[in-house]
């Protein structure tokens, strides 16, 4: 049973962060939800950042909720949870995987019901598709590149230093699904620039170091 909460909220500029520009809205929104909803709960909130990544006590709100110290996240509008499908869809799939409510108030997405968690869904199929897009424009570059007899020149975007410490974690009999996560709970930033790794980017990554060694 859901009864306490973290209420997330975030605005993105300096000038928002001095005149409290939505900040009220947001938090009285949250507020009057968990009041009707019989939970408690405890406001956090990110002032004067962008959505583009996981911030400071976004963050830290992920951790209590990984350690079990609150039941669900609630936002008021998606965008001051994320501002990209992927990074959304990368928050809920933690929420359904580690067992936690997440709630946003603008759009039905409510993991404490069955409507919400099929407007999840739905959410991640088109955050699906968004990586199949790229996947299939860069696929067919490259393709393009190569029928030019031009160089590819494909690098990995991660640091040498990261791309190290994933080989040797690995060599040392650590999971795919491991290194992620402390990666992520380290705020190491992934290739796109989230906060969040998945196993199959630390599993290419591993792949990429390994093929480059054989062949140097």
């Amino acid at each position: 049973m859901t009864n306490h909460m973290i209420g997330y909220v975030r605005v993105s500029t300096e000038e928002q962060e001095r005149s409290g520009l939505g900040v009220e809205a947001q938090t009285e929104a949250i507020l009057a939800e968990c009041d009707r909803r019989g939970w408690t709960v405890e406001i956090v909130s990110d002032l004067g950042r962008s959505g583009k990544q996981v911030n400071p006590e976004l963050r830290r709100a992920l951790d209590l909720l990984d350690a079990g110290q609150a039941d669900g996240l609630i936002v008021a509008k998606l965008d001051r949870l994320a501002r990209s499908v992927r990074h959304a869809s990368a928050i809920i799939d933690d929420a359904i995987r580690r067992e936690w409510a997440l709630v946003v108030l603008d759009n039905a997405l409510d993991l404490t019901t069955p409507g919400g968690r099929a407007m999840a869904n739905m959410l991640a199929t088109f955050a699906e598709l968004e990586r199949d897009l790229i996947s299939s424009r860069t696929k067919e570059a490259l393709a393009a590149r190569k029928a030019r007899g031009l160089d590819n020149g494909r690098r990995t975007a991660i640091p040498a230093g990261v791309l190290r410490r994933i080989v040797l974690s690995r060599d040392a009999g650590a999971s795919y699904g491991r290194i992620a996560r402390e990666l992520a709970q380290e705020g190491v930033l992934s290739p796109t620039g989230l906060a969040d790794w998945h196993e199959s980017t630390v599993r290419r990554a591993y792949a990429t170091a390994t093929r480059e060694a054989v062949s140097a």
